[in-house]
């Protein structure tokens, strides 16, 4: 990945929906270049265009980052929530927790009974930190990419 690579990543970043015509001058190319050069990138699983949904758009009033520790396997834990619709995604770690799972709830009560109701629930679970964030948009989805 060079330097051009990179800079189409980041107007993707800013504009998944980016007309080549306009992609092209933005990173120096043509538009028929900037395309060649994105469907290098797809076709090497390099990168993926896809559509995020921010949740708090979506009647989301409170989020949370979970940090889980667990006695056994954790891969199990995050099965087992990964199927619930209140969570976003779930990262197994090597790090102070087993697990992080991020979560959406309508509000604040319901964030507490999906802590206490269903998380603590799972067989497994040793402990879990919760890190929540209300009410406003948090999500940026950008990642360095030079």
């Amino acid at each position: 990945m060079d330097e051009i690579d990179r800079a189409i990543l980041r107007e993707l970043q800013a504009d998944g929906r980016i007309a080549y015509a306009d992609l092209g001058p933005k990173v120096g190319l043509s538009a028929s270049a900037a395309r060649q050069r994105l469907q290098r990138l797809l076709d090497a699983k390099a990168v993926q265009v896809v559509g995020v949904t921010d949740p708090m758009a979506m009647g989301g009033q409170a989020m949370a980052l979970l940090g889980i520790g667990v006695d056994g396997d954790p891969r199990a834990v995050a099965d087992e929530l990964a199927g619930r619709t209140e969570v976003i995604y779930s990262v197994l770690t090597s790090g102070g927790f087993d697990l992080f799972v991020e979560v959406v709830a309508p509000g604040p009560r319901d964030l507490l009974d999906f802590v206490n109701d269903v998380v603590r629930a799972v067989e497994g679970v040793r402990e879990v930190r919760s890190f929540p964030y209300f009410g406003i948009h948090t999500h940026r989805f950008l990642w360095d990419v030079g």
